[in-house]
This record gives C-alpha cells, structure tokens and sequence, in this order.
C-alpha cells in the first residue's frame, strides 16, 4: 500500500516518486534500487550507538545514505498509509525523545524474562512505528533497531523465523492498539527462554 503525503516536496513534482540521489524518476525501478541498496548497507555493520535517538537516526542515514540526501532526518510533511495517519511532523523529535527517555528509564529492558521482554519490547516498537520519523524506510529502520536492542537486552531475535506478512498484520493491529500479536510474534522470534 501506498503512502500518502500532502504537499510532499519530497517527490518529484506530479508523481509519487521520491526524489533522489540517482535522479531516478520511475516508482518500481526507484524501489528496486532502494531494495538493492539498503540490503546492501544492512549487510554491513550496523552503526554503534547508545540505542538512543542519535543512534536511531545514524541507522536510518546508514541504510538510506546512498539514495536520498534527507537521510536520518525527521521528515516535514504529515503522512498516512491506507487510514492510518502518522505523528505530524511537528511533534515527531518530542515524541522521539520521550520514547526514547522512557526506553533509557527501562534499562533497555536488560533483565527481564524473555515473555516481558517481548511485551516491551512490542509497545516500544508500536509507538516508533505510530511517530514514523522518516518519510521512507520506517519498517527497515525500527527492525534494525530492534534488532540491535534485543541483542543488548539479551534476547537476540532469530529473523529467519519472521513471517513478513504476520509482522505487518501485527503492526497495522499495534497501530490500532492491539499490541498481543506483535508481542507474540517477538517471544517466537526471541532465542533465549527465561
């Protein structure tokens, strides 16, 4: 499903293509390439952080560095997929920072049992997902972090367990307040049983 943004000066005028680096201005070859290029990054090493809003933002630059020139920043305009509308971009870095905080004040979650682990774990990732920082490469960019704050925490995920379309079907349910499936999908993903 497309995004939808309004006034998006992101794209290249009269279309939905976002402008980019390589100048290319046709949607499927632009996500082909965008695929292409981020699976490159994210083969290499993650960048290290302190699992906070600057390392957040430094993993989206590191994925998205070679195609779009607003990588790691916060985007500018409001924007929905389907009927879900997104943090407006006005609130998005207090609302970064309060999660952040709140992730921070939780210790990462180190220490917990696996099964609460997955339940922070999940609320944590629903509200990323609802401020969507970035005006492309959310999804691609929370896993990443994810990934990097279950290993901190002690409950490395197996992603060659992950369903692609029961992770989305959790997410869209989290964005609507339902955040058990997600944490269900995150304790079956989670390599260590305490």
């Amino acid at each position: 499903m497309a995004y939808a943004a309004e006034d998006d000066p992101y794209c290249y005028p009269g279309t939905t293509v976002l402008r980019n680096l390589l100048g290319i201005q046709d949607g499927v070859t632009l996500e082909t390439v965008e695929t292409e290029l981020t699976t490159a990054r994210a083969d290499e090493p993650l960048p290290e952080g302190s699992l906070d809003v600057a390392h957040f933002r430094a993993i989206h630059y590191h994925l998205f560095q070679d195609l779009y020139d607003w990588a790691g920043q916060t985007r500018t305009v409001r924007t929905s997929k389907g009927s879900s509308h997104f943090c407006y971009p006005e609130y998005i870095d207090a609302e970064l920072g309060k999660l952040f905080a709140s992730l921070s004040d939780a210790n990462f979650f180190t220490g917990m049992k696996t099964a609460e682990y997955a339940v922070a774990a999940a609320e944590f990732l629903a509200t990323l997902n609802v401020i969507h920082a970035f005006r492309e490469g959310n999804g691609r960019v929370q896993l990443s972090f994810l990934l990097l704050l279950s290993e901190a925490a002690g409950h490395p995920l197996q992603l060659e367990r992950l369903n692609p379309e029961a992770m989305l079907a959790a997410m869209v349910a989290s964005f609507n307040g339902d955040e058990h499936p997600l944490a269900d999908i995150l304790l079956g993903l989670a390599s260590t049983a305490s």
